[in-house]
């Protein structure tokens, strides 16, 4: 009897994991089923040919993510297989696109799933935080550029020159703010520390354990946290590739907008494309629904229209990037997801 719960509870945990999965996915869909009907419709009036670049700008960015993982892996002394961090960014797209949380679970899932190819939880942990600190810091020089192309073509107003600004100091303050926390072993401590018996508060509404999260295990994960950063610190020219890794990531983001206007036969302003992708992406961060429906889609076309672009153009252009971006990223994300979950997800390789 006692051989058999720990399988009973595997299973039960697998089924659990899968229900809300299928439920997440299920609301997805729900949310976005008049735009698919919407892109069915388009479909007859677009060129074709010129969608399926979308092929190729995302497999490019698949394979910048996944060098990048393997890059910073390496920097952490911890090397992993290109092909198994191909698959799990597919997983991570999955994870990120049902759950709205802001990518938090996206981290979380990557520190499990990481666990099979022999990497701590601080090492995984660490890598995630880093990919969004270059990712920050990588679409700085973007978004000025997108600016510049607005102004050239005399697109640039106040609204348009507010968000920049906003957009560009958040960056610039949340990088500074991520240095200055995870530089000091006492403050990243107390941070931490805080944010976990926050969240026990918050558990223990559901449990009746106090300390869901154990606090002595969790500074224990915080102190090697910041030992791996010391390791980045040491190396920061080695980050040259893991941010070159990150600005094709970013390009090909934009690059696969500005495919679908060109299926349309439209020739846009390439900075409107950046700032709408770059408003529409850290508001969508804050979502209660899956993948950001509503707010995302609002707010690029409301950035677009700003920038001189006909909602009557933006808005069919947005939706169609939208099913057609998440049709390309969660068909082969839940198929490795569903897998992963079948494996037992960080069962030791």
């Amino acid at each position: 009897m006692s051989e058999e719960t720990p399988r009973i509870k595997r299973s039960k945990w697998r089924l659990a994991l899968t229900l809300i999965t299928f439920i997440a996915l299920a609301i997805l869909i729900y949310g976005v089923r008049r735009d698919i009907g919407g892109v069915i419709e388009n479909l007859k009036k677009v060129n074709a040919a010129a969608l399926l670049l979308l092929i190729p700008i995302e497999a490019l960015n698949y394979d910048a993510y996944a060098r990048l993982y393997v890059s910073l892996m390496k920097i952490l002394d911890r090397p992993v297989l290109y092909k198994d961090m191909l698959k799990l960014n597919l997983e991570l797209n999955f994870v990120n696109h049902i759950l709205p949380s802001g990518g938090v679970s996206g981290i979380s899932y990557f520190t499990l799933r990481m666990r099979a190819y022999g990497v701590s939880g601080p090492k995984a942990t660490l890598s995630q935080l880093m990919k969004l600190l270059l990712l920050y810091v990588s679409f700085q020089p973007l978004l000025i550029l997108g600016i510049i192309l607005l102004a050239a073509r005399g697109h640039v107003n106040s609204l348009i020159l507010v968000l920049a600004t906003s957009i560009i100091t958040l960056l610039i303050v949340g990088t500074f703010g991520f240095i200055y926390m995870i530089e000091s072993r006492s403050r990243i401590n107390s941070f931490l520390t805080t944010l976990t018996k926050f969240l026990n508060k918050v558990l223990g509404v559901f449990r009746r354990n106090s300390e869901t999260i154990g606090i002595a295990a969790a500074q224990d994960a915080f102190n090697e946290l910041h030992d791996n950063y010391k390791l980045f610190k040491e190396r920061w020219r080695d980050l040259k590739k893991p941010i070159m890794f990150m600005l094709i990531a970013n390009l090909t983001e934009v690059a696969a907008v500005y495919v679908v206007y060109i299926a349309f036969g439209k020739l846009v302003n390439v900075g409107a494309v950046i700032l709408a992708y770059a408003v529409a992406n850290f508001a969508g961060l804050i979502s209660v629904l899956p993948a950001g429906i509503g707010i995302y889609e609002g707010l690029m076309t409301a950035v677009l229209a700003a920038t001189g672009i006909a909602a009557g153009l933006s808005i069919p252009v947005t939706i169609m990037y939208r099913v057609l971006n998440m049709g390309i990223q969660l068909i082969p994300g839940y198929f490795f997801y569903q897998k992963a979950v079948r494996g037992g997800l960080s069962k030791e390789k």
